[in-house]
């Protein structure tokens, strides 16, 4: 019989056994997440650092807005793609080495970022930094429910994907001097951009192959009691979500809850990505600001992010109730961006943006408390991955290019970013449809 299969029927105690369950927590938050949110600062860095790039790359390469939105979003195209398969091989070989893997390569296509020079390689290199990210972020996710318990679970994704509007706070300013470097060592300032903000993923990848531990039962810097009683706390949390329903791998790609949560994700994604993508030339539109300006204007609503999506997460986790909170979130993404839509003057669209960007990363946060309440094992590798490959895909794509061309047709932000304020109230209205019942015990 197995560790599992011994398991009482009650949550293992952790003061009967002379564990202290919050040190514990904070013990393994502090062992993992630092290193987990710089990985995560370096990813997003890469993955949006396009943004900043296109303040002069599209000038010196002739491409329009609607080439701009195109090239963005067919990085999502390869993420739906590729992230199924890459958490499953994850749950195969351990986290260590393959996120490993997937930050070293991400690091070198990023690199390679710098040698595009006209649409079709913009093209090629967008889908292979897609393809080559794929799995990262669900692969964390997946590896977080590898560690801690579901009562932890909203902070502490909260306190690991605060490092993607942190990633904007620190980028901005440095992408908007970067891009001053033009003419050093006969490189345009895009160039370096991509170049230097390559450099970190491939280091912290090497790093991730010594430092990462894969499961608890390996941590060697937690007591052997420690190691007992965490082990046997996900465990149980498991046999009591496969009680109610044990999911199989197809359930997890194919039953109509999956699909519904995959769909109100994909409206989320729509709303993120258009935001991290097109911030910058948004901001730019304003007139007579320079690069370095520009960075710093664009750095303010993932500021009020960062503080606002870890309040909105811990006082998720204090009630234990995940519908709301992402409804919620949805909404407040939808006034953020219908007050851009209306507003003219710069300060109140830089204002209406702060609440979008608030509620946007509040949403895509809190969101993924709703799936971790059901799915367990491999069927939670497929399930994380199968949501936001496709979330991301079909939203990642839709929301850049929708905006660049609509821009092109309009002549304004003010309309294309309308279909931006409605997808998050759409992704509300599925999430309060289909968890009907609070889900309180999360």
């Amino acid at each position: 019989m197995s560790q599992a299969q011994s398991l009482a029927l009650e949550a293992p105690d952790a003061a009967a056994v002379g564990v202290d369950e919050r040190a514990l927590m904070r013990k393994a938050a502090m062992r993992m997440l630092p290193l987990l949110f710089i990985c995560y600062i370096a990813n997003y860095l890469d993955r949006v650092n396009v943004s900043f790039a296109a303040l002069t790359m599209n000038r010196d390469l002739g491409f329009s807005a609607t080439v701009y939105g195109l090239g963005a979003g067919v990085f999502f195209i390869a993420y739906l793609l590729g992230e199924v398969p890459s958490n499953l091989i994850m749950q195969r070989v351990g986290a260590r080495l393959w996120i490993a893997r997937i930050m070293i390569t991400w690091g070198i296509i990023s690199g390679l970022m710098a040698t595009v020079s006209g649409e079709t390689s913009f093209y090629i290199l967008r889908f292979l930094l897609g393809f080559a990210e794929a799995g990262f972020f669900p692969g964390i996710l997946l590896y977080l429910t590898w560690w801690f318990p579901a009562a932890y679970r909203a902070r502490i994704i909260s306190m690991f994907m605060a490092a993607a509007p942190f990633a904007v706070v620190i980028g901005s300013p440095i992408s908007g001097f970067v891009l001053r470097m033009d003419g050093i060592a006969g490189l345009h300032g895009w160039q370096w951009l991509f170049i230097l903000e390559a450099v970190p993923s491939v280091v912290l990848g090497v790093f991730v192959l010594v430092y990462l531990i894969d499961r608890p039962d390996q941590a060697r810097w937690l007591k052997p009691a420690e190691r007992t009683w965490l082990a046997e706390r996900l465990a149980f949390e498991r046999q009591e979500r496969e009680k109610v329903v044990k999911w199989s791998i197809w359930q997890a790609m194919s039953h109509p809850l999956m699909l519904a949560l995959t769909l109100a994700y994909t409206g989320a994604a729509i709303t993120n990505y258009g935001l991290s993508l097109w911030t910058p030339q948004i901001v730019n539109a304003f007139g007579s600001l320079s690069t370095v300006e520009v960075g710093f204007i664009a750095a303010l609503p993932y500021l009020c992010a960062t503080v606002g999506m870890i309040l909105w997460n811990r006082h998720s986790d204090k009630t234990r109730e995940r519908r709301w909170h992402v409804a919620c979130a949805a909404l407040l993404t939808a006034v953020g961006f219908a007050g851009c839509t209306v507003l003219a003057a710069p300060t109140l669209i830089v204002g209406s943006l702060c609440v979008a960007a608030i509620g946007s990363f509040s949403l895509v946060s809190s969101f993924w408390t709703l799936p971790a309440a059901f799915l367990s094992g491999t069927a939670a590798a497929v399930g994380f991955a199968m949501i936001n490959a496709v979330g991301s895909g079909i939203g990642g794509f839709a929301g850049p290019y929708v905006i660049g061309l609509l821009r092109d047709r309009t002549g304004s932000f003010s309309m294309a970013l309308l279909p931006i304020a409605i997808a998050p109230v759409i992704t509300a209205l599925i999430v309060l449809g289909v968890t009907r019942r609070p889900m309180t015990s999360q």
